[in-house]
């Protein structure tokens, strides 16, 4: 869908998690994403990644750089999202990031060199049981649950729009569509589709 992920062969992870049967209304559909984000999150805890958040909708962030990146393909049956296909980028050993300043891995955070598949293996676990677990929970409950790891959540920020106009605003909410809702100086609260708007940090 026009977005990329780069790695160097060998030093990442770059994998799908298939997962069926989810019988989830299509105005339901940011609950994957979200418990995807949040079960990502508490594996990269298990391996002790420090001062993680999630940047919207679900870019995952150690110390403020990015390091993992979730992208979700839905599959339709009638009105109602039968699977999804959960894709996942994460920065693992690698080192080196050529023009890409924000980006880093697990290895530049921590010094130590990860055993790829172990990693794979803890990833898959918690996004399976996370997913599978929570998925017929309320909406609300579980954008409460996310919002807990939002990168700038309430906090004065930058905007970008797609014309590259910029916009002083504050995150307040997640939508139950996963719209990000800010507020802006006028008192103007909105909420925007991913590629509407861009967190510049």
């Amino acid at each position: 869908m026009g977005s990329s992920w780069k790695t160097e062969a060998g030093k990442n992870l770059t994998f799908s998690i298939l997962m069926t049967n989810l019988k989830l209304p299509l105005n339901e559909q940011f609950k994957v994403s979200a418990l995807t984000a949040i079960a990502v999150i508490k594996a990269l805890h298990k391996l002790n990644i420090p001062k993680l958040k999630l940047k919207w909708p679900n870019d995952i962030l150690a110390e403020r750089k990015k390091i993992c990146g979730i992208l979700i393909e839905n599959i339709l049956k009638g009105n109602h999202i039968h699977a999804s296909i959960i894709g996942i980028g994460l920065n693992v050993n690698q080192q080196n990031f050529e023009n890409l300043p924000q980006a880093s891995s697990l290895k530049r955070k921590t010094g130590i060199e990860y055993d790829i598949n172990y990693v794979l293996k803890i990833i898959v676990a918690e996004v399976e049981k996370e997913v599978l677990e929570n998925i017929s929970r309320a909406i609300s409950e579980i954008i409460e649950r996310y919002k807990t790891y939002l990168f700038r959540l309430e906090k004065p920020s930058t905007f970008e729009f797609p014309d590259k106009s910029t916009k002083p605003g504050i995150i307040k909410n997640i939508s139950s569509e996963g719209k990000l809702q800010v507020l802006f100086e006028d008192d103007l609260l909105q909420s925007f589709e991913v590629k509407e708007i861009k967190l510049l940090y």
